[in-house]
């Protein structure tokens, strides 16, 4: 290996992946090496743990009000249940079914199978598209914080038939499984929505240096910025929704005359 070699993975190793880079560009051929993430504040977690399960508790409690209206909602906007659930894997690889309010038509997925949602996705309703861009579908997920399946915050969950086709590029994606997946997580809030049709993942690359940084370093400290800066973008989600939904009609009518 040569000297140059080296001092990438030195520089990048902090993150979790090896990346080789030319003209500015990812390499059609990515190097990843394969990283054992050790958490330095074990006892933190267990605390954390507790102490999220209690905060679910109450939100639960403020926010049931605020779901029930939005499942109706979801009722009377398309057809289908309210509700759905979908198998993610939890901590140490661990299935669960994680819960959510409708955004997509019923069964979205039947003739196509597990596949992520792209931007524009015609299979999402319209008062879908405002809970996602809210993420005010993610709500019902306190109720797997409950069941100790999740925690408030942590590495995002993932489907089990993706995860394996993205482990097989990239090796260390399993030890995002060390801590208990969250409702949202450093990389939630630093990295936008995965890109399927991206061969090269490097959306997912970000997002797992991301979850790997976090397992690390998880602290009250980190966990403390990442409620802070999720508040502060659910907050700016809404007020963007309404910014858009107040004047979209007349923006809907000047294409049609366009057109």
């Amino acid at each position: 290996m040569s000297t140059s070699t080296q001092t990438m993975i030195e520089a990048t190793e902090v993150e979790g992946l090896t990346l080789r880079y030319h003209a500015g560009e990812p390499e059609q051929e990515i190097e990843v090496v394969m990283i054992e993430v050790v958490t330095r504040r074990a006892g933190y977690v267990a605390v954390k743990s507790a102490c999220e399960w209690l905060l679910a508790m109450c939100m639960v409690v403020v926010t049931a009000p605020l779901v029930l209206f939005l499942a109706a909602g979801v009722k009377m906007t398309s057809k289908g249940p309210a509700f759905y659930s979908q198998t993610r894997l939890g901590r140490h690889g661990r299935r669960y079914q994680i819960f959510k309010l409708r955004t997509m038509v019923h069964n979205a997925e039947a003739s196509s199978g597990p596949v992520w949602a792209s931007a524009n996705d015609c299979r999402v309703t319209r008062f879908g598209n405002v809970l996602r861009k809210t993420h005010l579908d993610e709500l019902p997920q306190l109720w797997n914080v409950l069941r100790g399946e999740m925690g408030l915050i942590g590495p995002r969950p993932e489907r089990p038939e993706i995860a394996s086709k993205i482990e097989r590029k990239l090796p260390s994606y399993s030890e995002r499984l060390k801590l208990r997946p969250g409702i949202t997580g450093l990389a939630q809030m630093l990295v936008p929505a995965d890109d399927p049709s991206d061969p090269l993942l490097r959306i997912s690359r970000k997002k797992l240096a991301n979850d790997l940084l976090y397992i690390r370093e998880v602290s009250f400290t980190l966990d403390v910025r990442i409620a802070v800066s999720t508040v502060c973008y659910f907050a700016a989600a809404a007020i963007d929704s309404m910014r858009t939904g107040v004047i979209k009609a007349y923006g809907v009518a000047a294409e049609q005359e366009l057109g």
